[in-house]
């Protein structure tokens, strides 16, 4: 008869239960897996695979019992380090779809919001076309990859401890909005510099040719650049979202 004692049943699952938990709370908060139309045991079946093919990356897990206070600890750390990690991910994506934002409220496009089923809330015809772009981007660029290695990395860089929250004091993530602001202005602003200067020579029309209904003229002309220029520097959107992406994974290998 095989017989196995509760510490030994611990040394066992430890280095599978704790990469685990870190994993699955990545791809429970990663923008592309997320989704509702990604089934949770999808999601379940890709972190077990993940953490059984990264094994040999891996460094000493702590053993602990499974009853014990300081397995709970262990669980909410690698919960938050997880979590952290996606929430890098959507930072990214979040200032994309700011820049589609800011983009479609130059050309006038803004006006025609509706519901988006990914973030429960009003979404514009701009901000979701950037998002659904990046979405295929993150997959062409092997941005998954990316994260993949990142979270493998965290485990050398913040290793399975007993302090849950000495993460959160290293890290900040709550400083990381700036990020938001700063790519998406930065996307966006060759856009916004071109219908600024639409817009200036639309208003130096208006006052030349005062007879010219210049509302009916200016909202076509607008749209028609902003569109245009959309078509033009959307190959160029990898460069940056790459950038970004590398540098937020950056801060946990």
């Amino acid at each position: 008869m095989v017989t196995f004692t509760e510490a030994q049943l611990a040394a066992w699952l430890s280095p599978i239960v704790w990469p685990f938990i870190r994993v699955l709370a990545l791809f429970s908060a990663l923008p592309v897996l997320r989704q509702r139309m990604v089934p949770m045991r999808v999601r379940i079946a890709l972190a077990f695979f993940v953490v059984v093919a990264a094994q040999a990356s891996l460094p000493e897990m702590a053993v602990v019992a499974f009853d014990s206070p300081q397995a709970l600890m262990l669980i909410v750390q690698n919960l938050l380090i997880g979590l952290t990690i996606g929430f890098a991910v959507q930072i990214v994506f979040a200032a994309v779809e700011f820049a589609g934002e800011l983009i479609g409220l130059q050309m006038g496009l803004n006006y025609a919001g509706f519901f988006d089923p990914s973030s429960g809330g009003q979404g514009t015809a701009t901000s979701r076309f950037f998002g659904t772009t990046v979405g295929w981007l993150f997959i062409v660029i092997n941005g998954h990859l990316l994260v993949v290695m990142a979270v493998v990395q965290s485990f050398h860089a913040f290793p399975v401890g007993p302090e849950p929250f000495a993460f959160l004091r290293a890290m900040q993530p709550q400083a990381w909005g700036a990020e938001v602001f700063a790519l998406g202005l930065w996307i966006a602003l060759p856009l916004i510099a071109m219908l600024l200067f639409v817009n200036l020579v639309l208003g130096i029309i208006s006052r030349v040719a005062t007879q010219m209904n210049i509302f009916a003229i200016g909202f076509p002309i607008t749209l028609g650049v902003g569109l245009l220029g959309v078509l033009l520097t959307l190959p160029l959107m990898q460069g940056p979202f790459t950038m970004a992406l590398e540098r937020m994974l950056a801060r946990f290998q």
